[in-house]
Order: C-alpha cells, then structure tokens, then sequence
C-alpha cells in the first residue's frame, strides 16, 4: 500500500526516483526499493516526503479517513511496525521457499546420479553402426559426461543455499 501510494504520488506530481531521491538527499535505489516494496522509510523521511508531496502521511499510508492525530510520530511509527512486519515475514516465506528448493534440488542431484551410476553405461555395448543408435548413444553419454561434472558443483552449490537459508534461531 505504502510503496504504490508514493509510486502513484510521485509520478503524478511528474517526479523520477531520481529526481525525487535528490529531493530526499537520499539514493535513488532507496526510492526503487520504497517502491518495489522491499523496504520503508523511517518515519522522519514518511514526514518528508509527506511535505515535499503535499499529501497527509495517513494518505501515504494508505488512509482515506483523516485524523488530526495521524501525522503524529507514534501513529506513523505504528503503522511503519506493521509493514516491517508484513515485510519480515515475506522475506521468512521466500527463505523458506528457497530453502526448500535447495533440499529439492540436492535430493534429485543424488538420486539421478545413483540412478546413472546403477545403469553403468549401458550404451558401451550398443552396436553403434546403426545410425540412429550411435545418435541416441552418444547424446546419452555427452549428457552422462556432463552430468558427472556438473553435478558435484551444482550439489556444493545447492547445499550452501540449504546451509545459508536455514531457520536461524
């Protein structure tokens, strides 16, 4: 709600991030990330902004009703709570999905190398004089190749993003 108002806001008074980050003696990335929702301002740049925007900051904040006590630091300091939260527990959920994806993908890089390594090349004792079986044979033994050295870098990888995205206490 925050990061669309000031999107919405900024751009209807025809203001880029960056001209409205130099406004805001701030980085234009901070604006993108205000925007993008990925953080939120402290509640001295929301009263900033507010002023430079000429808007309320309970209109920043999503508010339709206006409150004489909504531009208080308390007020807008409670609602900055809210929204960091909301914004914690989205990143929790994306680390637990990766999290997941990681295990995901260390399960299936050993199982498809026991299962390559139980079939033990059984393309060595193919007749490869027929055209289509020398084909078939020898995409199977480059995907083998690849496979075999890929795989270990893919799982170290994998299990860094298993170790890194776990739950920490």
């Amino acid at each position: 709600m925050l990061n669309e108002n000031i999107r919405n806001i900024r751009k209807a008074k025809g203001l880029s991030q960056e001209e409205l980050a130099v406004k805001l003696n701030v980085v234009r990335q901070t604006v993108s990330k205000w925007e993008q929702g990925r953080s939120v301002p402290d509640a001295d740049m929301l009263i900033c902004i507010s002023e430079l925007f000429e808007t309320p900051v309970s209109t920043l904040l999503g508010e339709t009703v206006t409150c004489s006590s909504a531009d208080n630091l308390e007020a807008i300091s409670e609602k900055l709570e809210i929204i960091n939260l909301q914004l914690a527990q989205r990143k929790h959920t994306v680390r637990r999905i990766f999290h997941i994806i990681f295990i995901t993908l260390c399960v299936l890089i050993l199982l498809a190398g026991l299962f390559l390594a139980g079939l033990g090349s059984p393309y060595l004792e193919w007749d490869f004089t027929d055209p289509e079986t020398a084909v078939v044979g020898t995409f199977y033994h480059a995907f083998e190749w690849i496979f075999f050295r890929a795989a270990p870098i893919i799982f170290a990888a994998s299990a860094a993003g298993v170790l890194l995205t776990r739950k920490k206490q």
